[in-house]
């Protein structure tokens, strides 16, 4: 389990940092075999939170995360259908009787998450025998462009196809204005989602890392899915994989 993340990119100590900094709390933990971020965003200790990603076997992780913190979970958010990211969704959601949240282009795989991970599919099966896979009872549909009100935090959805048809990533910020992103699979830590399974395109991904992501800011936060935190302006300096992308200067400004 790691600390709870700083925006900034600095490490806590004492307390966590929502608590010493009356400031967004943001705790991400590594879960299963695939090393998914799995993220529980809430306002402060004591409030409510929304689950982002909540990947393979990652009940036991929730649960002291969100005892730790005095959390309420209201809704469950998903950056796309890979079943990494959405391998818990289900108990999740239904334990709690929260919504989960997905682009209606990958809703497909929440009943279906091994047809959306191509030759993969076939030896995840082989290794989990009888794994099976159901949506949650309540199921809501995310827009690009749209505002999420959810446990006291406003989160902006931009759908970036790329990765999968369906991926999207999630802005917010800080009380005293830290921007910060929840990236799914879209950006990495020097590296990009890869494009080469059913849904993926490279034109795409081209795209919405240019115009949904290198807009934004130099210093935002970049929360991705596998990995450590990095910023936007690292990575269009430093990241290979989008040197000389063009960018749409202002669009989130």
């Amino acid at each position: 389990m790691r600390p709870s993340t700083r925006v900034d990119g600095t490490e806590p100590s004492g307390r966590t940092d929502a608590e010493e900094d009356e400031d967004v709390l943001v705790e991400a933990f590594a879960a299963g075999v695939f090393q998914t971020n799995c993220y529980v965003v809430a306002p402060g200790p004591g409030e409510s939170c929304v689950v982002v990603d909540p990947g393979q076997d990652a009940e036991e992780g929730l649960r002291e995360v969100i005892a730790r913190h005095r959390l309420s979970p209201v809704a469950v958010l998903l950056t796309h259908g890979h079943l990494d990211h959405m391998w818990s969704v289900t108990p999740v959601g239904d334990g709690d009787d929260i919504p989960a949240w997905i682009h209606p282009e990958d809703r497909s795989m929440l009943a279906d998450p091994l047809a959306g991970v191509g030759p993969m599919g076939a030896q995840l099966a082989a290794m989990y025998p009888g794994l099976e896979f159901r949506e949650p009872r309540h199921v809501r549909t995310l827009d690009d462009g749209a505002d999420l009100e959810l446990a006291g935090l406003r989160l902006s959805v931009d759908h970036t196809p790329g990765h999968t048809r369906g991926s999207v990533v999630f802005r917010s910020a800080t009380e005293d204005d830290r921007p910060f992103l929840l990236a799914g699979d879209t950006l990495f830590q020097g590296g990009i989602g890869r494009t080469d399974l059913p849904g993926g395109s490279m034109d795409e991904m081209m795209a919405s890392l240019r115009d949904k992501i290198l807009s934004l800011p130099d210093d935002t936060a970049v929360l991705p899915g596998h990995g450590p935190m990095t910023t936007v302006g690292q990575e269009r300096d430093t990241n290979p994989f989008v040197q000389g992308l063009s960018h749409a200067p202002g669009r989130h400004l």
